[in-house]
């Protein structure tokens, strides 16, 4: 069945991911809270997904097609990848703290690791790819905006996200969609992503939100946004640069 909806429209195939994503994953975070264990049921449902959409992809030879091989660009055409270490620490600017215990905070680390893993096949592998060839600028919009605004989902997942932290985390995740989708078109690979988005995601376990006000969640928010879209224009220029050296 998968196979038959890829071959007919690879953008609906992603689509219908995007969809089964958003909602296993809200419902794995609502039975979570219910049981009162963190991510004990979103990890499963993380796993189960991860698991298929691998299998789908080596048995159907698309590892290469959509980014999950070596990268094929050198650290130092990356900058050496020093403003994502920088985004990465975003987590831990309000202070570090335990939030839970060894068990759930396991669970979280493991979660996020499938989520980063998702979400960078869905939204910069399967979207980006099926809209590419048609537009490559509104590919790179698209996958952008719509991973941005897929994080609004966490208001009505029994996440427990507030509105403003929830409308912050829109815009930088945007911007980080944007720095995503030009990492992966620079190195051709997004196991650089997977294991960026995975690692940004899993230290926010130890991030102590109690420290964090209304002024420092926007001004950290703006900085997030800054570093990481203009990250991705440099890589942008790059790969512009690059292009117009080749058609000389």
């Amino acid at each position: 069945m998968l196979k038959k909806l890829y071959d007919k429209s690879k953008i609906w195939f992603a689509v219908a991911w995007i969809v089964l994503y958003c909602v296993l994953l809200s419902l794995g975070d609502s039975i979570s809270s219910m049981i009162g264990v963190e991510k004990s049921a979103t990890l499963p449902v993380g796993i189960l997904l991860s698991a298929i959409l691998l299998l789908f992809l080596k048995k159907n030879g698309l590892f290469e097609a959509y980014g999950i091989c070596a990268s094929k660009a050198t650290a130092r055409s990356m900058l050496c990848y020093l403003p994502v270490f920088i985004m990465m620490t975003a987590n831990l600017w309000y202070g570090v703290t335990m939030n839970y215990g060894l068990p759930e905070t396991l669970l979280y680390i493991l979660s996020m690791f499938c989520v980063g893993f998702l979400e960078e096949v869905i939204f910069r592998g399967l979207l980006f790819n099926a809209m590419r060839q048609e537009s490559f600028k509104w590919a790179v919009i698209v996958s952008s905006v719509t991973f941005g605004i897929g994080h609004i989902i966490n208001l009505f997942n029994g996440s427990g996200a507030e509105l403003i932290p929830n409308l912050l985390q829109v815009l930088y995740a945007t911007a980080a969609g944007f720095m995503f989708v030009m990492i992966y078109c620079k190195t051709e690979s997004l196991m650089g992503c997977i294991i960026i988005h995975g690692l940004f995601n899993a230290l926010s376990v130890f991030a102590n939100e109690a420290a964090a006000t209304n002024k420092t969640r926007i001004i950290f928010a703006l900085l997030l946004t800054v570093i990481t879209s203009s990250y991705a224009l440099y890589l942008a220029w790059t790969m512009k640069a690059s292009f117009c050296n080749e058609e000389k």
